[in-house]
């Protein structure tokens, strides 16, 4: 079962018209609104929701890929503010009994990739993050776009 929700107000802080904003319309994702279906992926939106991370976006890749059940983008203001996402939400996983986490990209913080197993998380600086428009990569299959929670 899903439902759709739209972006909360503090983390839909994109300019209006930007290429993130639009490509972010556009991927509008599908969600479990069960919680408990997925643990680990809601776990991590919590915890990106707690540690104030900047326009999250989730993507289902059931179907799309082996690598993940989900990929989550996400901002933070600062490189400091990316690491200390990443080391509080890797604590977190395995505080929770969900399993190993790896962390790539730590010591630049400018793009970091937290490794949860069936959640894969990237946190961005936001020009980063607009650069490499990982969202717009992953949210389409077969050029129609998904609705849910972002």
């Amino acid at each position: 079962m899903t439902q759709t929700h739209t972006a909360s107000a503090h983390t839909a802080s994109a300019v209006p018209g930007t290429a993130f904003e639009q490509a972010t319309e556009k991927a509008m994702l599908t969600m479990p609104s069960d919680k408990g279906e997925h643990p680990l992926h809601d776990l991590v939106m919590s915890q990106l929701d707690d540690d104030q991370a900047q326009e999250i976006v989730s993507i289902p890749l059931e179907g799309k890929s082996s690598v993940a059940d989900f990929m989550v983008v996400a901002s933070g203001r600062s490189t400091r503010q990316v690491a200390s996402i990443a080391q509080k939400l890797s604590e977190k996983v395995k505080q929770a009994g969900l399993g190993p986490v790896r962390i790539e990209g730590l010591p630049a913080a400018d793009w970091v990739l937290v490794d949860a197993g069936d959640v894969v998380v990237h946190l961005f600086r936001p020009e980063v993050r607009t650069f490499y428009n990982l969202e717009r990569m992953w949210a389409f299959e077969g050029g129609q776009p998904q609705q849910g929670r972002a």
